[in-house]
């Protein structure tokens, strides 16, 4: 792919009750992903590691997401739909976009809704995907009684992002500003109220008796480590649908979209697909913005300060790296011992990153230089590479200490978006042929 444009959100009837579904990529054969407790398909672009994920999956198939009735963007409901109710939605979203047939990957809760569809309609579905998922909910196995107290005293603090960072991140901390990014997230998917009659519904689910009918070709992935779904449900899920494929990762959260991804992304297309792309191959090319930044004169500054406080200082640079590329939803790639290397899917948030890492930067004493350039980078894996990361190198080693240059490409990309540039001349930039004109960044 070279690039990846939020997808438009439409509309499908499902009897009476409007569901939220959009459609990404153009690939030769229909993926519906069939999401759990906790979705919203605009709010979850808002979390680090989804819209790659779904930049990646939609780069071999056309990909149908959607919000469960009651829930995101979806229709309201009065109390909470049965799980028939819910598989029926996945045959709504599919007659709306022209999908015949189509594999499901249903994750956590909504792999139940998967593995019905898939049983009564398997005319529709040619292979189903279970990722984190159970056949029996925790009331069948634990008693309705302790369950209801569980989710009683869990749900009173629905909406400050304890719920989705267990699910996402929940052996690591994360900033202030990334767990309210959480709540939000939970805010926009249900209601207080709304969120603990669903999850108390969840929980009675039991698919068990249907796993034998389930006669399409089945793929099982589940984390070893997953906080939130026991291994030992996965391994027993796999064992009771004919015919099934179990594989298990070592390590990982909860959520599809966290950690090493490209291992169950490989895996998916390899089972829709047929063909995966494989290690050699395993190269991804889109666009995106990079901003590079250094410490200047961080050399004088080691030897100024002595070895402890640099190294404090070293380390708060590098909090607030985090917490900036998260705030402007950009993906961090490394720290570079007195900079950092991060790549965003809009310019106009980079350049603004860039802007707010300086500043920020300045007032613990630390001076940056920044630079930016968009192009199409290659990604394996968590790394990236190719010209337009050395472009963004290369620029900002032209930049001043406080001062954020970008390439004329990216000053014709944020035209309108409220931001300055001031002319900084026409430079060769080692190893790059041409001359290419820089531009000072403000507000």
């Amino acid at each position: 792919m070279t690039g990846f444009t939020l997808p438009i959100t439409r509309y499908a009837l499902s009897g009476d009750v409007n569901i939220a579904y959009q459609v990404m990529g153009g690939g030769p054969v229909d993926i519906v992903l069939v999401p759990s407790t906790v979705s919203h398909i605009e709010g979850l672009h808002e979390l680090p590691g989804y819209t790659a994920f779904m930049r990646r999956l939609s780069s071999f198939a056309r990909v149908i997401v959607f919000d469960l009735r009651g829930q995101g963007l979806s229709d309201r409901m009065t109390g909470a739909p049965s799980l028939e109710q819910r598989a029926d939605d996945i045959r709504a979203v599919m007659d709306a976009t022209g999908s015949k047939r189509a594999t499901l990957v249903g994750f956590s809760g909504g792999a139940s809704m998967g593995m019905l569809f898939a049983a009564t309609h398997p005319d529709r579905v040619s292979g189903l995907v279970l990722f984190g998922a159970m056949a029996v909910g925790a009331a069948q196995r634990d008693g309705l009684a302790i369950i209801e107290e569980r989710i009683s005293e869990r749900m009173k603090h629905w909406g400050d992002g304890a719920f989705v960072k267990r699910a996402v991140s929940d052996n690591r901390p994360v900033s202030a500003e990334m767990m309210e990014r959480f709540g939000r997230v939970e805010r926009m998917c249900y209601s207080p109220g709304a969120i603990k009659t669903v999850v108390l519904l969840n929980s009675q689910i039991d698919v068990r008796p249907i796993l034998g009918s389930i006669r399409v070709p089945s793929l099982v992935l589940h984390r070893r480590t997953d906080a939130v779904v026991p291994v030992e449900q996965g391994r027993a899920l796999a064992k009771h649908i004919p015919g099934a494929r179990y594989i298990e990762y070592p390590e990982g959260d909860h959520g599809f979209w966290t950690g090493d991804t490209e291992s169950p992304l490989a895996d998916i297309e390899e089972f829709v697909t047929g063909h995966r792309q494989g290690a050699a191959a395993d190269l991804e090319r889109i666009l995106a913005t990079v901003l590079f930044t250094d410490i200047a004169g961080s050399t004088q500054s080691a030897v100024g300060l002595g070895d402890k406080r640099w190294r404090q200082r070293l380390d708060e640079h590098d909090r607030l790296a985090h917490q900036v590329v998260e705030r402007h939803r950009g993906n961090l790639i490394k720290t570079t011992g007195d900079g950092i290397l991060a790549t965003f899917d809009g310019p106009g948030r980079a350049v603004r990153c860039a802007l707010a890492f300086t500043t920020a930067a300045q007032d613990i004493g630390v001076p940056l230089r920044a630079g930016l350039h968009t192009g199409e980078i290659e990604t394996r894996g968590s790394d990236v590479g190719g010209i337009a990361v050395h472009a963004a190198a290369r620029v900002m080693a032209h930049s001043q200490p406080g001062e954020v240059l970008v390439s004329r490409v990216v000053t014709d990309l944020v035209a309108g978006a409220g931001l300055r540039f001031s002319e900084r001349g026409s430079y060769e930039l080692k190893g790059i042929p041409g001359q290419w004109e820089l531009f000072a960044a403000s507000l």
